[in-house]
């Protein structure tokens, strides 16, 4: 479960009272965007409504919306008012539901229940879930640092986020055109922060704390972006190398779901755009991805990142890097370079890269 347990834990409790809270009128101008994203992802697929508590904006997203919580009392709540949707239990980071199959999401104050450094994984989720263009609205509140609620649902954690980190980590999630827009307060203890982005043709940071190492490519290929997995073309030998390192857990092959959840290893790429070939980044973007990279790691700081491919960090760091362990850090995490596991790079054997992941992964 990616959302904090002890607040699931209150809205299970306190349900009723949520309920009731949220009946009160509003002119907060949420009914208003919810209903223009459902007219977005009409006749595309379902409307996630992910986080939909007691169902106060079930009725906004559309006659195609399937409402999603981890707390049952809360979805039961929802079943009273809205009888008729569709209702799921379950969370952030874990949607029961296949890629691409939902039209759009609606995430409205739920990923504000949700740590820091998990938030990268439950925006990957939600990526996957959808096709490429699919809309995207979430709601947080605006500000820093966490805070634990004293109110008339106590003990409830809220992870705040400022607009530059949020869109950051939505970018990192495969997303575009992101937006933000810092809302009203009206009966709210903060200002409300508002994104809307579009799921892109590329693939989402699989990452999380605990990981033991985070994998970094240069940038997603069309077909991997279009897979879901990197390192899928043909004669790639990144998964054969990982399994003959004895990193790959049993039935990851081709999962960076499994790869994250059973191995603690994560995967991500310097540069998020996907392109036919590599050759076509520029240093800008190398420069760009080396430093979202930074923060990437400060925030989930994995024990070692390994970054496959010579060039990116030849162009963003130090023209003259060779393999191996590097001098500058990423977050507090030290740095391995190893040689592309392109079928291309046919001067470097498997046994080769073998060596390499093996020792990036045990320092």
């Amino acid at each position: 479960m990616t959302l904090d347990p002890a607040t699931v834990a209150v809205y299970e409790q306190l349900a009723g009272t949520y309920a009731a809270r949220g009946r009160r009128p509003g002119h907060d101008g949420m009914a208003e965007r919810a209903e223009a994203l459902a007219s977005a992802a009409a006749g595309t697929g379902p409307v996630l409504d992910l986080g939909c508590g007691t169902g106060h904006h079930l009725g906004h997203l559309g006659p195609a919306v399937i409402g999603v919580d981890p707390a049952a009392a809360m979805l039961a709540e929802a079943r009273s008012a809205h009888p008729g949707a569709p209702l799921v239990r379950a969370s952030a980071g874990a949607l029961p539901f296949r890629p691409r199959s939902l039209g759009g999401a609606w995430a409205s104050k739920c990923l504000q229940h949700v740590e820091a450094g998990h938030l990268p994984l439950a925006l990957a989720d939600i990526h996957r879930s959808l096709p490429v263009g699919a809309p995207l609205a979430l709601t947080v509140f605006a500000g820093e640092g966490t805070w634990i609620s004293d109110d008339d649902l106590p003990g409830r954690r809220f992870t705040r986020w400022e607009a530059g980190p949020l869109s950051e980590l939505a970018e990192g999630a495969g997303f575009v055109e992101v937006a933000t827009d810092v809302g009203p307060r009206h009966d709210d203890a903060w200002a409300r922060l508002d994104l809307t982005a579009t799921r892109g043709r590329t693939l989402p940071d699989t990452v999380a704390p605990g990981m033991r190492l985070l994998v970094s490519g240069l940038n997603p290929s069309l077909h991997a972006a279009d897979f879901g997995a990197g390192y899928v073309g043909p004669g790639n030998r990144f998964w054969p190398a990982l399994a003959a390192a004895g990193l790959l857990p049993d039935g990851a092959d081709r999962d960076p779901w499994r790869l994250l959840a059973d191995g603690r290893i994560g995967m991500t790429d310097l540069v998020k755009r996907a392109s036919p070939r590599a050759a076509e980044l520029t240093t800008a973007e190398y420069r760009a991805g080396v430093e979202r990279l930074d923060r990437l790691c400060a925030l989930v700081e994995p024990e070692a990142v390994v970054l496959v491919g010579l060039a990116g960090w030849r162009a963003a760091v130090d023209r003259k890097a060779t393999v191996g362990w590097q001098d500058r850090r990423l977050g507090p995490s030290p740095v391995y370079v190893m040689p592309s596991t392109s079928g291309l790079n046919a001067g470097t054997s498997l046994a080769t890269l073998v060596d390499h992941l093996r020792a990036a992964a045990t320092g």
